[in-house]
């Protein structure tokens, strides 16, 4: 009997890992692959597989992510969220279907994610391990452009098991290139929150129950830090302990620091753009570019 769980991967030219990918969930019968209209083989694989695939363009991370709760029609109401250089392991497989079959009033799970450089496991130097990807999709939204926030309507529990993420698995250049992305969408959402006056509350900052809502007013204040880059520096090096995960800690570390970096400068450069009266944000993509294809 299979596991009632539908599985959700976004995918932009993942020709690479999305073999791993698919065959860490090959046992789930309702796989969508929700694509960015890739120009390498990703379809052709996704297909190949069984995979339902629905192409969009990639507009911002909540709005996608978004659209996809509303719009794709996932088997069961359970469903397990993951990017193609991620891998679900047997325990969290058996964790997962502990959970949907429990009767537990959750809408929504954390999951514990081991993040991979060169073939080490970070297990100090990032900010955070846990992530909410499994949940009940009509029970979840995000808010953000870029490293988009949960907003679950309902309990958050917790379960065993490990997502294990190889973020550098395509080399330094395809993260840079990411990131370079990602430090845009950052700079604009920092201008549009300065626009909108967007408020924090340092209480709910360390104390709100829920990470991602204490990571929403966290943000916030951190954004108003001068020395951000150096900040940051020190809060995953030797506060979180990224020195105990040896050089490859440290190489993370530099890496977010030029990120950082990278956010402070563009933020200033649209601040100007935008006092000057030029556009700061493109057109959003529109619906006629949306394609559907289904090989059950």
């Amino acid at each position: 009997m299979a596991i009632p769980v539908s599985v959700l991967i976004l995918t932009k030219n993942e020709e690479q890992d999305l073999p791993g990918c698919l065959e860490s969930v090959s046992w789930c019968d309702d796989v969508h692959v929700f694509d960015s209209y890739s120009d390498d083989r990703t379809v052709e694989i996704a297909q190949a597989a069984g995979a339902t695939v629905t192409q969009r363009v990639y507009d911002n991370e909540s709005t996608h992510q978004n659209w996809a709760m509303e719009h794709l029609d996932f088997q069961y109401e359970w469903v397990f969220y993951l990017d193609a250089d991620e891998r679900m392991t047997a325990g969290l497989v058996q964790s997962v279907e502990e959970a949907v079959t429990s009767g537990r009033e959750f809408v929504s799970y954390r999951i514990q994610r081991r993040d991979f450089m060169n073939g080490r496991w970070l297990k100090h130097v990032q900010a955070t391990s846990f992530y909410q990807r499994l949940f009940k999709h009509k029970h979840m939204r995000w808010e953000r452009l870029i490293n988009a926030v949960n907003i679950p309507n309902g309990p958050v529990g917790q379960i065993p098991g490990y997502l294990d993420h190889y973020f550098f698995s395509k080399g330094l250049a395809h993260w840079i290139n990411r990131h370079n992305r990602y430090s845009t969408m950052e700079a604009q959402q920092i201008v549009e929150n300065r626009r909108k006056k967007a408020g924090f509350s340092l209480q709910k900052a360390f104390s709100a129950p829920d990470f991602h809502e204490r990571r929403h007013h966290q943000k916030e204040i951190y954004y108003r830090m001068p020395g951000r880059p150096f900040v940051k520096f020190l809060y995953l090096y030797l506060f979180k302990g990224g020195f105990l995960d040896g050089k490859e800690g440290f190489t993370y570390t530099c890496m977010n620091f030029a990120y950082e970096n990278a956010i402070i400068m563009k933020t200033k450069e649209l601040e100007r753009q935008q006092i000057k009266g030029h556009l700061v944000y493109g057109p959003a993509p529109t619906e006629s570019t949306e394609k559907i294809y289904t090989n059950r």
